[in-house]
């Protein structure tokens, strides 16, 4: 019988690393990326879809879901996985993002964070206790650890008090999921390191998540304002601090070529809205370069999206065709772009996880930059 979480490492070069993680709903191949289904859905894709793109593993959002449908409900609908059609291991966040992006509805303190909801304006109390008993009633495969994510710029004490409430409540994260009885037992915990921009925060924050002990261990706090140089000066110290043994995960990351650097400084999991909620607004990625679908210079182009992509959306459909449906606000325009935006990332992934593989990860990394250009057209919103 498969284990409920075993990571391997079955090649590296450089600090960079491909292998697998095994766990009772399927296998995990590293490196990862995670598309994100906020609401128990990865917006305008089917599941099977989903799955047909590349991915092993999606993302699933604590505090969305506690407020709708609410986690008691959907475990009496028997669990995440059953009531959102997708048989694979689901990861979910703690809620700890939303205490920095919804800072204007919560009030924080020891005990965990208050929420107002932008929903209905209901009061919701959120703790790492809480929080995991919302991940076990969604039947999460990988929980993630209860934090605050620490908000840039932040001053260094503002940066290491908000460290040192992250690894109180990672220890009472960790308590409330070793009482959660078999789905402790089925499932993984993941614990989260902060620290902003500070090494030696980043490296009490390691030591505290060690000596707690976590399946795995995510770094967080990063690809929330600080820009890639610094978040790669971040991961160039950052990364080495957690077990070599254990998945390293990048919260929130990010761009293909944010993670190819990524990926070269010893990262193995990555999710982010944008490849979905970028091609919901016209922006295709492609191997040379993001482009704006609904740019005027597309309306009679019948080549593909992107002529070196080998999803079903490229070799059926002309981007002149899929300008039209994004300029007319068709929802068939939303599908196809997000089906193939999902297939340009886990074929970058597969990409590395090759070069890896083959010992050939700073050729390929090399050709993809270079190939990999700013366009003019890049943002969304751009005629």
């Amino acid at each position: 019988m498969t284990s409920r979480f075993a990571f391997s490492v079955s090649a590296t070069d450089g600090r960079a690393r491909t292998g697998a993680v095994a766990m009772l709903r399927g296998e995990i191949r590293t490196p990862a990326f995670m598309p994100v289904g906020t609401a128990a859905t990865v917006k305008a894709m089917k599941p099977a879809d989903v799955r047909a793109t590349g991915a092993d593993i999606i993302l699933g959002n604590t505090y969305h879901l506690m407020l709708r449908p609410g986690a008691e409900r959907i475990y009496r609908l028997g669990g995440l996985h059953a009531f959102m059609g997708w048989e694979r291991p689901i990861l979910t966040d703690s809620g700890g993002y939303q205490v920095m992006s919804l800072s204007d509805l919560r009030k924080m303190s020891e005990e965990g964070v208050r929420f107002q909801s932008h929903l209905d304006g209901s009061a919701h109390m959120l703790t790492p206790e809480r929080s995991m008993e919302i991940q076990r009633l969604l039947g999460s495969d990988i929980v993630m650890a209860f934090d605050e994510c620490t908000p840039f710029p932040a001053t260094r004490d503002q940066a290491a008090r908000s460290m040192e409430r992250s690894m109180r409540w990672a220890r009472r994260s960790r308590d409330a999921f070793d009482a959660g009885g078999d789905h402790a037992g089925r499932s993984a915990l993941f614990g989260i390191q902060q620290g902003s921009m500070e090494e030696d925060l980043r490296r009490a924050s390691a030591d505290a998540l060690l000596e707690i002990g976590f399946d795995g261990y995510a770094v967080g706090g990063l690809a929330v304002g600080e820009g890639q140089a610094e978040m790669f000066r971040v991961l160039d110290f950052a990364a080495p601090m957690l077990p070599e043994d254990r998945p390293r995960y990048l919260m929130g990351v990010g761009k293909p070529d944010d993670i190819v650097g990524a990926v070269e400084r010893g990262i193995d999991m990555f999710d982010c809205v944008l490849p979905t909620r970028s091609g919901r607004t016209g922006q295709a990625f492609t191997w040379t370069g993001p482009i704006n679908i609904k740019n005027a210079r597309f309306a009679e182009d019948r080549g593909p999206i992107d002529p070196r992509c080998a999803c079903s959306v490229c070799s059926t459909w002309t981007r002149a065709y899929v300008h039209h449906l994004v300029r007319s606000g068709e929802i068939l325009g939303a599908m196809l772009m997000t089906e193939h935006n999902l297939s340009f990332y886990q074929q970058l992934m597969a990409g590395l996880r090759a070069a890896i593989a083959e010992g050939r990860l700073a050729a390929f990394a090399a050709d993809f930059r270079q190939g990999y250009r700013a366009r003019a057209e890049e943002a969304p919103g751009s005629a």
